[in-house]
């Protein structure tokens, strides 16, 4: 009488050996890393200008009878609570768990990975997986820890043009500062105007390196002590 494994085909019994054999170690994503991340500085303002070209972004690309453009209604408001409500302006620290996206933008999380793939999808948003390594029972072993997420520039963002920057005003037009006279032209015109004496020297002290109004200011305070007005 054969037996059982005797009775069975080849291809099957290569199957038996590796059907519950897994080569994950510990429950965490391939391309976790344990290293620590640097997180870069972004200013508020600074962080407040890509939300508004992502905005910029969505609008420009919208085709009439749908709502949104590319990046979608989703997508705006996760980023938007990543920027407003989970960035650290000082430090750039951005590391909140999908769970607590979806709690502040008050979606499920489902939506919020969709939303987390199409702002890297589009370039605006990339992130590292990170793990932490520790000790349990006495084994070694690896634990998931949060994503550390970085806002990409707009340059980055695919099918997206930033707007040109604002030229700075030409010389002499509004919001530009006009040169201010110099010393001596201020301190003549005070005297002009019927100025106290005492102001038009106080005038002639206020730029330490115009050595010709030093000169003007000690000769007034010497005349000022001869003949006090």
């Amino acid at each position: 009488m054969r037996s059982l494994a005797q009775c069975l085909p080849l291809p099957f019994l290569a199957l038996v050996g590796t059907e519950t054999k897994t080569y994950a170690a510990w429950p965490v994503w391939s391309d976790s890393t344990t290293k620590e991340i640097s997180f870069q500085r972004m200013p508020k303002k600074a962080a407040t200008k890509l939300w508004h070209r992502a905005r910029d972004f969505d609008r420009k690309t919208r085709t009439p009878g749908h709502h949104g453009g590319k990046v979608g209604h989703a997508a705006l408001q996760v980023l938007h609570c990543l920027i407003f409500d989970f960035l650290n302006y000082s430090t750039g620290q951005l590391d909140p768990s999908q769970a607590a996206i979806a709690r502040k933008a008050n979606v499920c999380e489902r939506t919020v990975r969709n939303a987390l793939a199409r702002l890297k999808e589009l370039g605006i948003l990339n992130w590292v997986r990170r793990c932490a390594e520790s000790w349990r029972d006495g084994k070694f072993c690896l634990e998931q820890e949060t994503n550390a997420y970085a806002i990409l520039p707009d340059s980055q963002w695919r099918g997206y043009t930033p707007p040109p920057e604002a030229p700075a005003p030409m010389s002499g037009t509004w919001g530009d500062h006009p040169p201010l006279p110099s010393v001596l032209a201020q301190a003549a015109a005070e005297r002009k105007a019927g100025g106290d004496v005492r102001t038009a020297i106080g005038i002639l002290d206020s730029d330490p390196t115009d050595k010709l109004a030093a000169a003007l200011a000690s000769l007034g305070r010497t005349m000022q002590t001869v003949n006090p007005q």
